[in-house]
């Protein structure tokens, strides 16, 4: 397998990636491929495209504390700002990226019809928005910090605090899904899913750190979560490697 494909992106680094199957992630065992990755050289449509519609988001697609909310409430939690970076393998920043992100709500619960956990569902909190990015790939949403849960993989196993990231950049080679994870969280070393990735670095580039100068005093704790697309120091990928 090659390094580098033939194309105008450079290939990810795939030992930062976890392996297809990892026994402690349960469900890797049934979804995770058994043959050996072949990497092929992009080509031009998937270089170019597809386009999505900007005028498609709403002027709340970003607050998540109001998006959902009806009349003058607001979801019930803690207050945060989470904001970053969009950067290609260079470096440089992606504008008019599509950023789509969803999360459990501050009880760990998602809005979700099979979900299992107990915890109550908010009735002013959908869990779900989406922002494009600025000219120099900034980013920037309003949510209530969500909730550790457990999950059915071992006997007592909790998914740490974490928000799902969706992103669209110009074309399909810059396509992610990915987790952030919040500093300081010591349920972040003890998750399955976060335990398949193999390198410590690539752990550390999904754990948001508290920035106390984007803080809004009596409002909002601020955390910010840099994403790369592609390249050695790409983001990792949310639960399976993939993407080309």
């Amino acid at each position: 397998m090659k390094d580098r494909p033939e194309g105008g992106f450079i290939a990810r680094d795939w030992s930062r990636q976890p392996p297809a199957i990892t026994p402690s992630y349960r469900t890797s065992i049934t979804r995770g491929p058994e043959r050996a990755k072949i990497s092929y050289p992009s080509t031009q449509s998937e270089e170019t495209g597809p386009v999505f519609g900007h005028n498609l988001l709403g002027p709340l697609d970003n607050d998540l504390i109001r998006n959902f909310a009806t009349g003058d409430a607001s979801a019930i939690g803690p207050r945060i700002v989470v904001h970053g970076r969009l950067r290609d393998e260079t470096g440089r920043g992606v504008a008019g990226a599509l950023i789509e992100v969803w999360q459990a709500n501050a009880g760990g619960r998602y809005r979700h019809k099979k979900e299992g956990y107990i915890a109550p569902l908010d009735p002013n909190f959908g869990g779900c928005g989406r922002m494009i990015t600025d000219e120099t790939g900034a980013y920037r949403f309003r949510t209530v910090k969500p909730g550790p849960y457990p999950w059915p993989n071992g006997v007592n196993d909790w998914r740490p605090a974490h928000i799902h990231f969706s992103v669209f950049g110009h074309s399909f080679a810059q396509r992610l899904i990915t987790q952030m994870y919040f500093e300081g969280d010591p349920l972040i070393w003890r998750c399955p899913i976060v335990a398949a990735i193999p390198r410590r670095e690539a752990i550390e580039g999904l754990i948001a750190p508290l920035d106390m100068n984007n803080t809004i005093p009596m409002d909002a704790c601020a955390y910010r979560f840099d994403i790369i697309l592609r390249g050695r120091r790409a983001s990792h990928f949310e639960n399976r490697p993939e993407g080309m």
